[in-house]
């Protein structure tokens, strides 16, 4: 059975960030914290060793594969931020107002805050969150 690598845990986020090296890097993320801690409501905890994330819903798919993941999160890597969001329905239009970025499945990826527009983000932060809390009426944790 596959076990889920990327699990909520104690570990701090203060001390997450404060271990990233580059001092721009680090203000970005703080920032972040800020928010996504302000827009989403919730408090932010740690996901495995890199992942701040905020909320958490529990999935399960037609397959049997199930688990627990972040209503919405970032993370500070070497290249970029990796923020994470579900992907409703207006992702595509959403994303042509943010800003510089690069985005994947499930991921959207700056390299500093100061390229994106921040209302816009934070419209993707409760988007997503709408978006899970809707899809998995039953299994939001509470704030």
């Amino acid at each position: 059975m596959y076990e889920l690598k990327t699990k909520e845990n104690d570990n701090s986020v203060i001390e997450f960030i404060e271990s990233v090296e580059k001092p721009k890097k680090k203000e970005d993320a703080y920032r972040l914290l800020d928010l996504f801690t302000e827009t989403s409501g919730y408090p932010a905890k740690m996901w495995g060793k890199s992942i701040i994330g905020f909320g958490a819903y529990h999935y399960k798919y037609p397959t049997g594969h199930e688990g627990d993941a972040p209503l919405v999160g970032f993370s500070p890597r070497k290249a970029n931020f990796s923020l994470y969001f579900a992907t409703g329905e207006d992702r595509e239009e959403v994303l042509t107002r943010l800003g510089k970025h690069k985005s994947g499945k499930a991921c959207v990826y700056i390299n500093k805050i100061d390229d994106v527009d921040t209302e816009v983000l934070k419209e993707m932060i409760r988007s997503s969150i709408a978006f899970l809390e809707q899809t998995y009426p039953d299994q939001k944790e509470g704030k």
